[in-house]
């Protein structure tokens, strides 16, 4: 079955430099209280939350919302580089529309360190290293530098991962299936 979904909330917290911000825990508190406000929701009435981030253990969506409330929700932590903030959103419509539940939570945030995204773990190799070889040769026939690096969105002339993505995920989304559930 599907159902007609909308976004009832938005919170949005200032955009920040890395390291003059709030912890993200603080920033995503703050977003879901902002966002629970706008849509004039109770935090009971959320049954699913999808966090999105990139730069974090791996329950870091918990800690987040658990400032907010714990009513015992599933919180799923939601990591898919570029494209995290809308991974988040597309499944918490696809958890309201297909009828799972009536209401679902999409947040993010990221606390990112200064200076250049680069691999967190330089033991392995890195997951895209095939593509970028394949499909975006430099000149050389090598890998570009700047592919090497943890998201193809820091490619050149495609922007920054902090301008051209993050903006996106740092809106948290209430996605209600009618108005004032």
């Amino acid at each position: 079955m599907s159902r007609k979904v909308y976004v009832a909330g938005v919170g949005m917290i200032p955009f920040k430099k890395p390291g003059a911000s709030e912890t993200y825990d603080v920033m995503g508190e703050i977003a879901i209280r902002d966002a629970l406000a706008d849509a004039g929701l109770d935090f009971k009435a959320i049954q699913q939350a999808y966090a999105g981030y990139v730069y974090g253990d791996s329950t870091c969506g918990q800690k987040a919302l658990y400032r907010v409330g714990m009513t015992g929700i599933p919180v799923i932590n939601v990591n898919n580089n570029c494209a995290t903030g809308s991974s988040a959103l597309w499944l918490a419509r696809q958890a309201v529309e297909s009828g799972a539940v009536d209401c679902a939570l999409a947040f993010g945030f990221e606390f990112m360190q200064p200076g250049p995204l680069l691999p967190k773990w330089p033991d392995r190799a890195a997951t895209l290293s095939t593509y970028f070889r394949s499909a975006l040769p430099s000149s050389s026939g090598g890998v570009p530098t700047a592919m090497n690096t943890i998201c193809p969105c820091s490619m050149p002339g495609a922007g920054s991962v902090v301008k051209s993505s993050w903006p996106l995920a740092w809106l948290r989304l209430t996605i209600g299936s009618s108005p004032g559930s």
